[in-house]
């Protein structure tokens, strides 16, 4: 069985990572402390028996004695009482040692003079100095006198020098400790108070729901620059939603409207026929229009079906489709040849003589519907006896070959205040058009959308002009060409 493994704010994550490197900093400082506390200590203190070592060579005196030999003198020493010493002539017989120290034996080295060694006296840890020292025996007969060395061996309790490294280590300790103590909630408040413009922000975002999108940041949200970049990604994602809910709406709202309408006519038409006894032939036109209804209906569906499908962002599996263009605008025009012949409208095609086959990164379906949604378009707001040219061309600027396909036709025109409305969804720019003949005014919002996925840029350029009545719309698609 797992444990649940509770959350921890950002705010409690910091407060414990800095008070972990304060602890840490804390024992390393107290780890070097006692390492110099105690080299200073123990330089004092070897310092300090070398000095009662001098000492106790001061009291060595001539023995007055026929062989000139010397003796100790311990009159005159002043040593601490858990002091030990003792000191040998250079024949090794021992001239005296402290009252409270049966004597180094083995445990001192001999072979070096100078050296420190740890021996233990009642009990006790001590610190043993041995040094090599000289006294001059009747200095002022002939010769200078006469020359002998002594062997001092001087020891002292560690203990009140540990004492001292142990009483400046707790100091730090202490002070680390207490460091501590005062530094959390210090850091715990400045924390809190400095993730303030974080919780402000989170507390606004928070409160944007699908029926209130209003969401302004505190102004410290964009000076700090931690958090600018976060502040304007959550205003553009939030803005983005917003325009998606809008939309999602308002193609709901339209989709229901037209649904509705379709399904009220045919229903309509059922009860019309059911309201009397009529004849066979009745009965035929009322299906017959029952089933035009239909018809238009499962249009209505299929289109946003294809809409919905050109839309999607979710990726395809295997590579990629492309589809060639200028084979495209051909099958289309062939496609739509009877439809332009009925309307008395030439279609006419404009290919570059410098294009040759190429690919763009649409799927060949796709490639299709976009050309006949926008060529069936031209061909209907055309004028009769009229033409409408379909024009390709290529633009290589900064090395990225585009496809620009240009379709003019030479109807009436756009008005300008229908002209930024035309890739609407279930957006008719003329009125006068009835629904069974208008289409479903998805057209332009499914080629929008399939050229906006395949990664190009569509535009509709009309400036209608009662002096000039066949000027015309003019549709222009650039696509990026396949590598």
């Amino acid at each position: 069985m797992k444990l649940a493994i509770q959350p921890r704010s950002i705010a409690f994550r910091l407060i414990v990572a800095v008070l972990a490197v304060e602890l840490v900093s804390s024992i390393l400082v107290v780890v070097l402390s006692f390492g110099y506390e105690r080299h200073i200590h123990f330089r004092a203190f070897d310092v300090m028996l070398h000095g009662r070592a001098d000492s106790i060579l001061g009291a060595v005196q001539d023995a007055e004695d026929p062989g000139d030999n010397v003796m100790l003198d311990k009159a005159d020493l002043h040593i601490p009482p858990d002091d030990v010493y003792e000191v040998y002539d250079e024949a090794g017989h021992l001239l005296g040692r402290s009252d409270n120290w049966q004597g180094a034996g083995p445990g001192v080295p001999t072979h070096s003079l100078g050296d420190f060694s740890q021996i233990r006296v009642s009990g006790h840890h001590y610190r043993i100095l041995r040094i090599q020292g000289s006294r001059t025996i009747d200095p002022g007969e002939h010769g200078g006198g006469k020359l002998r060395k002594v062997t001092i061996v001087y020891g002292s309790p560690t203990f009140h020098a540990w004492h001292a490294v142990r009483g400046a280590v707790e100091f730090y300790a202490a002070g680390s400790i207490i460091l501590l103590i005062v530094t959390g909630p210090l850091i715990a408040w400045l924390l809190h108070r400095g993730l303030l413009p974080l919780r402000q922000l989170a507390s606004l975002a928070s409160q944007v729901s699908v029926d209130a999108w209003q969401f302004t940041p505190p102004a410290s949200a964009y000076s700090t620059p931690e958090l600018a970049p976060l502040t304007h990604a959550i205003e553009s994602v939030l803005q983005r939603l917003e325009q998606s809910f809008i939309q999602q709406r308002a193609f709901v709202s339209d989709a229901a409207h037209e649904l509705k309408t379709a399904v009220a006519v045919i229903k309509s038409s059922l009860q019309l026929l059911t309201m009397k006894r009529r004849s066979a032939q009745e009965y035929q036109a009322g299906l017959e229009r029952c089933l035009a209804d239909s018809l238009r209906l499962e249009a209505i569906v299929a289109d946003m079906l294809t809409l919905a499908r050109a839309e999607s962002s979710a990726p395809v599996d295997g590579p990629q489709s492309t589809a060639n263009l200028p084979a495209c605008i051909d099958q289309v025009v062939v496609q739509l040849e009877t439809v332009a012949a009925h309307r008395n409208v030439q279609v006419n095609t404009t290919v570059s003589n410098s294009i040759e086959a190429f690919e763009v990164a649409l799927a060949p379906e796709a490639c299709t519907l976009l050309l006949s949604n926008l060529l069936l378009n031209a061909i209907q707001h055309s004028l009769p006896a009229s033409a409408v040219e379909i024009i390709l061309i290529l633009e290589t600027e900064e090395n990225a070959p585009t496809a620009v396909v240009q379709i003019q036709d030479h109807g009436d025109g756009i008005p300008l205040e229908a002209l930024s409305h035309v890739f609407d969804r279930f957006y008719r720019g003329d009125p006068s058009r009835a629904r069974t003949t208008g289409g479903t005014g998805l057209g332009l919002a499914i080629s929008k959308a399939i050229v906006t996925k395949a990664g190009g840029s569509i535009s509709i350029a009309s400036q209608p002009d009662p002096a000039l009545p066949d000027q015309g719309t003019a549709v222009i698609v650039r696509l990026p060409i396949s590598r």
